[in-house]
């Protein structure tokens, strides 16, 4: 790891140290512009399950953390060499409580950016900072109010989704919220394998489980003690987040999908929380329509690139017509050989 340090007056941009993690934490949490994705646990979860080098800085004043900005690195031979805040998570970026700090670490980012040689920088915003930069007119994020009042959320969702709803609840589905990832890894690699492709490794969940605790949350539906869908989420401040989700090929004959992120609801209502965050889409697929379809309005993100070494905005999303081969190959493979072989891609695709 690179030694990175900006001096503006009495400021300070330095890299994290464990010692760091609680103050990281309790100012993410004070921040009003930060997400799940800015906390600390990310930095052990990226190295742990993925092998690759992490650069937290912070910019602190007097002790006094004013700004924060989680890197991580991938150095890949198929997908490139790059610097992004941050690979696996839909938001990331610089936060900051003063403008000297945000543009101090942006500053300090920059310098690393170009130490590293990197092929481009890559910020993943909520709100755009660099306009000047390349970025990328892809993904939007999902985000609705939920209701306190259960009968209230239920009566919010289309008349169309409502139906599957409750004919989910007719078909006697139920809800369990599991302590283990056993059962929701095996429909999510199930579902992804379908798609043609890669799925994440048994052990980055089991390692979200760990680090995040009681803040990660897997939920399963369950039709006579068979698993049909199930999804991890990430709580945040009065936030849930649904962020990995898996179905079963008998899923659809019982509406388990739709039943699924009621339930959700359903539980974070009763909790007092108050943002539903149904997550990052592509624009023009599946799961945009469907989430549009639950009566959410989609808004822009703003994936922002400096180009170092590289001449273009990279394009490594499975829309990509290159990638349909390897997609209908895939699809092919037996589920434990794209198991065992899947990490090893996915890792270094973030």
């Amino acid at each position: 790891m690179m030694d990175v340090s900006t001096v503006i007056p009495a400021l300070q941009v330095r890299v994290m140290t464990p010692n760091d993690a609680v103050r990281w934490d309790e100012f993410v949490y004070a921040c009003p512009e930060a997400t799940f994705f800015h906390r600390a646990g990310w930095k052990e979860v990226i190295e742990r399950a993925f092998g690759h080098h992490t650069h937290f800085l912070l910019a602190e004043e007097n002790g006094i953390i004013q700004g924060i900005l989680p890197l991580a690195e991938i150095n890949s031979i198929l997908f490139g060499h790059s610097l992004s805040s941050l690979p696996f998570c839909v938001y990331g970026g610089i936060i900051a409580s003063t403008e000297q700090a945000r543009m101090a670490l942006d500053d300090a980012a920059q310098t690393l950016a170009a130490k590293l040689a990197v092929d481009f920088l890559e910020y993943r915003n909520i709100q755009p900072f660099h306009t000047e930069w390349p970025s990328k007119n892809l993904y939007v994020c999902f985000r609705k109010i939920i209701e306190p009042d259960i009968e209230a959320n239920m009566l919010a969702i289309p008349r169309k989704q409502r139906a599957m709803v409750r004919k989910g609840i007719k078909n006697g589905l139920v809800s369990e919220i599991d302590e283990g990832v056993e059962r929701f890894f095996s429909v999510f690699a199930d579902n992804v394998h379908r798609h043609g492709t890669p799925t994440l490794p048994m052990r980055y969940f089991v390692l979200l489980k760990e680090i995040f605790g009681k803040d990660c949350e897997i939920l399963s539906v369950v039709k006579d003690g068979l698993i049909l869908s199930g999804v991890m989420s990430f709580y945040f401040r009065d936030e849930v987040l649904p962020y990995y989700a898996g179905d079963t090929v008998e899923a659809r004959n019982f509406a388990a999908n739709d039943f699924k992120y009621w339930e959700l609801m359903r539980r974070a209502c009763e909790r007092g929380i108050k943002i539903f965050d149904y997550g990052r889409s592509k624009r023009g697929t599946g799961p945009f329509d469907f989430k549009k379809n639950w009566g959410f309005e989609p808004q822009p993100l703003h994936y922002e690139y400096q180009l170092i070494r590289a001449k273009a905005v990279p394009d490594t999303n499975p829309l990509n017509p290159k990638y349909q081969l390897f997609i209908k190959t895939w699809q092919k493979l037996p589920l434990p050989v794209v198991n065992w072989l899947g990490p090893y891609i996915v890792k270094n695709l973030g």
